[in-house]
């Protein structure tokens, strides 16, 4: 298979920061190519070379037998280089048709210059059509889902006849449906001859679409694995250093009694619904199924975001009644948010302010906060949890995404927490940063803290989690054991099927 893009010596310094140092890997025609590395390995630096808008210091750029010292924005783009960043760039209020020839629009004739919106989506049909779209090219954006606007991001690549297409992790926020739909989509490209460049930290995914797959390390191309050696095991083993067992950690000791028991909860989102669950004091119960199942709503009940509409919790054996998030916070019952940078931190805050804010009262010096104390808390907590971050008073936008998880935890582990609700505490961030969050998690959980993980990656519910429950439509719908954990008990639960169904089929 004749190679579209081949990389040698790739180099690129920020003073005395290496941030690629001798990077070599290559891109077959039709070839889908894995890229996994941790936060600061260099991938993102790679990428800004490989799109012109950085210049590698060293190194050469071979492109369809073309070679390049450095390229420019123009020159990536003429050569076939193409993105679909994890944040889609699309215009809700536009058609499909109208996002993928955004500057390039077919008009009508006459002064006004209208759209030909009629050429547009005959020029865009075939485009979807190519990908295995289900949907009309005149459809507006606001109304696909998240799949089906990546389709129309790598539909606008080929429209730019893209030979190369570098996705960055596409499958961050999609449900398992559509990111079976997004890796069909790779298959499709690579049977027409497009390439693809699949960057995530789900290596699970990495596995099931690319038949190579390239691990970089501190700036460096540590391994380039291919055929049978392409497994999760191995690429966490370079990416990090060290064995994939050492990244799960099994519980140190027996769960305790019964922190939260919710009998009879309902919420808004499945009103007919009945959640019967207990979280103990010690243990990481993990909370599966699928999107849609509810998981989200129960964990904003519980921290009282959102008003329960009938059955009860206790808390420690004592009636509990939350009916603002001020009564969980009193009663130490914490929520770590799916979105940290929306609901989890202020990212132009500093990381100090972040930490102290949900009880701030407790800086307060005659109305003035005690800077001296706050700051004191804030490294206690950036030694306590190994935060990397040049001081306290860093803006929390400046960090990784684990740096940031970490201080989303800090805020809640500096006011000593009894439960925590975690919901996807590590989406979106590298292998070695998850390892850290889970030793923070054990560690929390050996103290007698009780946790509810809410967790999409099957691989991580079963890797951390002391048990399982499965909800399905509102409801718990089995909860398994330790011996019980299997991809198959969970997923049959999680779509409404019990395990004697399951044996029977």
């Amino acid at each position: 298979m004749h190679k579209f893009l081949e990389v040698r010596g790739l180099t690129k310094r920020y003073g005395s920061t290496v941030a690629l140092r001798n990077v070599d890997f290559e891109v077959s025609q039709g070839e889908a190519l894995g890229l996994v590395g941790e936060n600061g390995a260099g991938k993102s630096t790679l990428m800004k070379v490989l799109g012109g808008v950085v210049a590698p210091d060293a190194g050469t750029i071979t492109i369809a037998d073309r070679s390049h010292d450095k390229l420019t924005v123009q020159q990536s783009m003429a050569s076939g280089i193409a993105f679909v960043h994890q944040e889609l760039n699309l215009f809700e209020n536009l058609t499909a048709a109208a996002n993928i020839f955004i500057g390039r629009e077919a008009t009508r004739g006459g002064p006004l210059r209208l759209l030909d919106d009629r050429t547009l989506a005959a020029r865009a049909k075939p485009l979807l059509a190519q990908l295995g779209a289900d949907f009309s090219p005149e459809i507006m954006v606001e109304d696909l889902s998240l799949a089906q606007r990546q389709m129309v991001e790598i539909a606008k690549a080929l429209s730019l006849e893209a030979r190369l297409v570098i996705m960055d992790e596409p499958t961050s926020s999609l449900t398992q449906s559509e990111t079976e739909r997004l890796l069909e989509t790779i298959r499709k490209l690579s049977a027409s001859g497009v390439a693809t460049i699949f960057i995530s930290h789900r290596l699970g995914e990495v596995k099931q679409c690319c038949s190579r797959v390239a691990v970089l390390r501190d700036g460096e191309t540590v391994a380039m694995l291919k055929g049978k050696d392409v497994t999760p095991e191995n690429m966490i083993r370079h990416m990090i250093g060290r064995d994939l067992k050492s990244v799960y950690r099994a519980p140190a000791q027996a769960a305790g009694e019964d922190m939260l028991a919710m009998t009879g909860l309902r919420t808004a989102y499945r009103p007919l619904s009945e959640v019967n669950l207990a979280l103990r004091a010690g243990e990481i119960l993990g909370l599966a199924g699928l999107v849609g199942s509810g998981r989200t709503e129960l964990a904003r009940v519980i921290a009282g975001i959102e008003p329960a509409l009938g059955g009860s919790m206790r808390f420690a054996g004592k009636e509990l009644v939350v009916a603002a998030p001020s009564d969980a916070i009193a009663r130490g019952i914490y929520l770590v948010p799916e979105d940290r940078k929306g609901a989890g931190l202020v990212l132009d805050f500093p990381i100090a302010q972040n930490v102290t804010m949900p009880d701030l009262k407790r800086y307060a010096r005659h109305l003035l906060v005690d800077a001296r104390l706050e700051s004191h808390t804030a490294n206690a907590q950036k030694e306590s949890l190994d935060l990397r971050c040049s001081s306290v008073a860093q803006a929390a936008g400046e960090l990784s995404g684990g740096n940031q998880q970490k201080v989303a935890l800090a805020k809640w582990l500096a006011m000593s927490p009894k439960v925590l609700v975690m919901d996807e505490p590590t989406r979106g961030i590298d292998v070695g940063a998850k390892d850290e969050i889970y030793r923070i998690m054990r560690q929390l959980a050996d103290s007698g803290v009780a946790i509810l993980m809410i967790s999409s990656d099957m691989e991580e519910v079963i890797g951390v989690s002391d048990r399982i429950a499965v909800m399905h439509e509102g409801r718990i719908a089995g909860i398994l054991s330790r011996g019980e954990f299997s991809e198959e008990r969970i997923l049959a639960l999680a779509v409404g099927r019990h395990a004697q169904q399951e044996a029977a089929a």
